[in-house]
């Protein structure tokens, strides 16, 4: 299981966000099938980033009440130091500190899977290791046009 989790994750440096290339959620967020339950429709989904969180941290990491939380605010992101716990208030301020910021992942005018989706295309359609980069860097720059800055209408 854990080598299936970790075929789907691309690592990078240790500063650069590791994309996950498996299934995505409506929110941007990895989904990982970590066990199969019995019958047809039960599977043992989670998100991705929290199978790899108790994977580095272990199984009883996530107190009640936490969550992981995405420092670089790229939902698919599956570099552990890219993770920190805290409540879900937390990771709404967050959020809205972050939100408008010309050129942040949160602006990003696709929304949080439309950009994860479209930095997994670039990453897949890359044809070699040496144009990963550029693709991801494309990828990034396409959903956050040069200069713009969205102002609340009210």
């Amino acid at each position: 299981m854990v080598n299936r989790y970790l075929s789907h994750v691309l690592r990078r440096g240790p500063d650069q966000c590791w994309w996950w290339l498996g299934g995505l959620t409506d929110t941007g967020h990895g989904t990982f099938r970590a066990l199969s339950l019995p019958g047809r429709t039960r599977r043992g989904t989670v998100p991705a980033h929290l199978f790899g969180f108790r994977l580095a941290h272990g199984p009883d990491s996530i107190p009640p009440g936490m969550v992981v939380r995405h420092t670089c605010d790229e939902p698919p992101c599956q570099n552990p130091g890219h993770w920190l716990l805290g409540t879900r208030g937390d990771n709404n301020r967050d959020a809205a500190a972050r939100r408008r910021l010309a050129g942040h992942a949160l602006a990003d005018v696709r929304g949080a899977a439309g950009r994860a989706r479209a930095v997994q295309a670039a990453i897949l359609t890359a044809t070699g290791p040496e144009e990963i980069e550029a693709a991801i860097t494309a990828a990034l720059a396409a959903g956050n046009p040069a200069g713009t800055h969205q102002d609340s209408l009210f």
